[in-house]
């Protein structure tokens, strides 16, 4: 009623999103999904950034979000 869980919500998607982006490049370079692969093979390129995105995501869910 008084809009504080609206702010607090607001806080969390903006501290999951930067924690994402923050994690991206690292788990990127770990599973060698580089410009030279994304150039040479474009559809393994996706299939390794779907899955470094799916497993930030879980990362940051337990982390953040269920704790």
């Amino acid at each position: 009623m008084s809009g504080k869980l609206y702010a607090h919500l607001l806080e969390t998607e903006d501290a999951a999103n930067d924690l994402l982006e923050s994690m991206m490049p690292g788990m990127a370079k770990e599973t060698w999904a580089t410009e030279e692969l994304k150039a040479g093979d474009p559809m393994l390129w996706v299939g390794l950034m779907n899955y470094c995105n799916a497993r930030a995501e879980e990362i940051i869910l337990a982390e953040l979000i269920y704790c």
